[in-house]
């Protein structure tokens, strides 16, 4: 359910307020504004792993945050900030599902601590796509360890992309589609085969509906107009300078900037348009059937600055 809230004003200085921002490349676009733009001074900026990024705003360590979407639903009292998000239409190529075996096979599933709502993705899957009832470990994001373990493991953010560009070159599609490599070219040489399953794309087979995975979100009184257009333009910098923003991140990850230019562009969507709410709606829905969320929350969005302008214009109206 979708309504509209958020005050006029706030008793704090804009200046003060604190970001928490994932430190990942698909959040780059969002947050250009505040990092090269007009507004670099404006706000108190961290940046963390998504995790950490609600842990900060549940517990007012930061005032706003891009919070993994899971915890919208576990954070009470919040605002989701309108028409943005970090989303995605049909794959992502930075969610993975890494496993020695067709995922029907699989008996214990190692999962990145890193975001919990890709974990809820992934439990989803496991019930309603999949068919299968793993065991879940959490572990630290690192491969060969959560192999050396379990029978598949999950891998987010920027070291499952690297993957996915670094195995794309030498991987094939099995006879069901599911994207095959050997272990040796994805730099595990003592396993013959791995399977790799985008999280998305799965996502969308059983949904037919894209995935929104972060949103940015805070609390009601904070989230003003004023606020609300300040990221909304942060991240239509962002859009233009994709190009920047690609080359920056290949010379930082060693990767080419074609390929990230192409992922930011056509992998990752930074709206939230109807059809993407549809999506976190249906998600929502799935993780409270399974008990991974108490129930299924409201979508409250904060007042963006062209609402309060129609607002104040229908007073003064009524006033005249």
């Amino acid at each position: 359910m979708l309504y509209w809230s958020g005050p006029d004003r706030i008793n704090c200085a804009v200046k003060s307020l604190r970001i928490s921002i994932v430190q990942y490349l698909n959040t780059a676009p969002l947050v250009r504004g505040f990092t090269h733009g007009a507004l670099r001074e404006k706000y108190q900026l961290s940046f963390t792993v998504p995790s950490q990024c609600a842990d900060a705003l549940r517990t007012s360590g930061a005032d706003i945050a891009i919070i993994p979407a899971i915890e919208y639903a576990r954070i009470p009292d919040l605002v989701v900030l309108p028409g943005m998000s970090i989303a995605s239409k049909r794959a992502v190529r930075s969610l993975l599902l890494v496993s020695t075996k067709p995922v029907r096979e699989v008996a214990r599933v190692a999962l990145d601590q890193s975001s919990r709502s890709t974990q809820a993705l992934v439990r989803i899957l496991c019930q309603k796509w999949w068919g299968i009832a793993p065991e879940f470990v959490e572990e630290e994001p690192d491969l060969p360890a959560m192999l050396g373990k379990s029978d598949a493991a999950l891998l987010i953010g920027d070291p499952a992309l690297r993957l996915a560009l670094d195995v794309e070159r030498h991987a094939e599609r099995d006879r069901v589609g599911v994207l095959r490599c050997t272990g040796k070219s994805a730099g595990l040489p003592g396993i013959p085969w791995l399977f790799l399953y985008d999280i998305v794309e799965e996502w969308r087979g059983l949904a037919g509906l894209p995935a929104v995975l972060a949103v940015w979100a805070a609390r009601p009184e904070v989230a003003t107009p004023e606020v609300v257009r300040d990221f909304q333009e942060s991240r239509a910098q962002g859009m233009r300078q994709l190009d920047e923003i690609s080359v920056e991140g290949a010379q930082e990850m060693g990767l080419a900037a074609a390929d990230l230019r192409r992922y930011l562009s056509e992998n990752i969507d930074y709206g939230l348009d109807e059809e993407n709410l549809r999506g976190l709606c249906l998600y929502f829905h799935l993780a409270a059937e399974l008990g991974l969320i108490t129930g299924e929350p409201e979508i409250v969005m904060a007042r963006g600055a062209k609402a309060a302008e129609r607002e104040g214009e229908l007073a003064l109206g009524r006033r005249g």
